[in-house]
């Protein structure tokens, strides 16, 4: 015991022993309680600071003593002030600096300056059927707010992809440990074979440049008490041609060859991803010559201009920063237009088309089959004898010897037969199988009904 009464009253293991030892005697240790916040706390420089702090006791006490002490760099602790039952006694150096917060022990530093960062010390004694003591340690740091960070290019002007580096810095006018933090598309970046950063992270190497590293990067500086992001940048970056293709707005393509219908013009046009963009030309390949025909990117070629069935174009495309070129080749095949060809057009049909086709199909269909059933001969016949005058009857009835000529209604089928002479044989065949006269009748069924008398049954060759 001798031996921890010189133990700094400030320490955590004197603290904790004293502790152990009130309750194995008192029981009491429990009967003060102190509390902060936080241990560590930021301020601003030049802004004051509010060091809250916290204390209840359930014991009954006759003074209570509240000692601030400081603690430097220097590692030496000063005295700031002192209260005993909220009367102050404070160091003349410090009574303008800090102000003392009653009932509680809070201390508010009036304006923070970079030699106030340090560690701060409470301890709150109580003295009733015994004496108590407990203590805090608040660990002060003092910043500067960073303002926005700019970003420097180097080099300022683009850069060719497998030919050069880019290097960015990222800068603060004012702001004390600044962390930096590097964002590509909004996302941050680490270290990989193309992106490296420098120690405390406020330059980012790209190095080698590819046609990956586009994109839009900014800087994210920020400390204890702030945070800024940077502007977007975007670096230039020289790459390309990438992904040369050619089509076209008709005509149908299989691979690199496009088929189109005799007398029908199409424009093609060649599209590769590059920058800057690419200087296109069009070459024709025709009976083993080569020649350039026009420059940009579309080529309209009309079929008539085709002299052969099939002729090779080819498109190129040439970079003048990179000094990178591509070229590709077309077919270009006129087909005349015929069966084949339009069957061929209406594979293509929508499935709108084809459910129209049906739909008029069965329309059609069915008011013919109306008409039919409306319009048959025989009912066509028979209307017409209806409308006969009654001589017409009553002749029919007695060249035939029936009592109405509607008896003579029946299917008749007129055949004829070609003669050497040139005269046509007529063969009639009805119910009685009789033949008649051959020649040729224009007339109704009903008139050539007329033609067969009853009673005649005997078989007559046409002469």
């Amino acid at each position: 015991m001798g031996q921890d009464a010189y133990m700094d009253p400030f320490s955590a293991t004197f603290y904790e022993l004293q502790c152990k030892i009130y309750v194995l005697l008192l029981g009491i240790c429990s009967a003060l309680k102190l509390s902060v916040p936080s241990h560590t706390i930021h301020g601003i420089e030049g802004q004051p600071l509010h060091l809250l702090v916290d204390y209840n006791f359930n014991i009954t006490v006759s003074d209570i003593q509240i000692t601030w002490m400081f603690e430097g760099p220097s590692k030496h602790a000063i005295s700031l002030f002192m209260s005993v039952n909220q009367t102050l006694v404070s160091d003349l150096e410090f009574q303008h600096k800090f102000t003392f917060m009653p009932p509680n022990a809070s201390l508010l530093i009036k304006s923070l300056h970079f030699s106030d960062e340090g560690n701060y010390t409470v301890k709150i004694t109580i003295v009733g059927n015994g004496r108590i003591s407990a203590s805090e340690k608040i660990h002060v740091t003092v910043d500067v707010p960073v303002t926005k960070p700019v970003v420097y290019t180097e080099p300022s002007v683009g850069v060719t992809e497998y030919k050069g580096n880019i290097t960015l810095k990222c800068t603060v006018r004012n702001g004390t440990r600044v962390i930096y933090q590097w964002m590509k598309n909004g996302n941050p970046i680490e270290v990989s074979t193309n992106y490296s950063l420098s120690a405390n992270h406020d330059t980012l190497s790209i190095v080698p440049v590819v046609k990956e590293a586009i994109g839009n990067y900014s800087c994210l500086a920020a400390n204890s008490v702030s945070a800024m992001q940077s502007d977007v940048i975007m670096p230039t970056i020289y790459y390309g041609p990438y992904g040369l293709t050619v089509n076209s707005d008709k005509g149908q393509k299989i691979g690199k060859v496009f088929t189109f219908d005799k007398g029908e013009a199409v424009q093609f046009y060649c599209s590769a991803d590059s920058n800057p963009p690419n200087i296109y030309s069009w070459i024709r390949k025709a009976e083993n010559s080569t020649h350039v025909i026009t420059h940009g990117r579309y080529l309209e070629v009309a079929s008539e201009k085709v002299t052969e069935k099939a002729e090779e174009y080819r498109c190129s495309a040439y970079n003048y920063m990179t000094g990178k070129r591509d070229e590709t080749g077309i077919f270009v095949v006129i087909i005349p237009i015929g069966p084949a060809k339009m069957t061929q057009k209406g594979k293509y049909l929508s499935p709108l088309a084809i459910i129209t086709g049906i739909s008029l199909f069965l329309i059609v269909s069915m008011a013919l089959l109306i008409l039919w059933n409306r319009f048959q001969p025989h009912k066509v016949i028979q209307k017409k004898l209806q409308s006969r005058p009654e001589t017409d009857y009553r002749k029919a009835q007695t060249i035939s010897g029936h009592e109405n000529a509607l008896d003579d209604f029946g299917i008749y089928e007129f055949v004829a037969f070609p003669d050497p002479t040139g005269i046509s044989r007529v063969s009639s065949q009805s119910g009685t199988g009789s033949d008649v006269h051959c020649q040729d009748f224009h007339g109704t069924v009903y008139e050539i009904i007329r033609q067969i008398p009853e009673q005649h049954h005997d078989h007559q060759d046409c002469t």
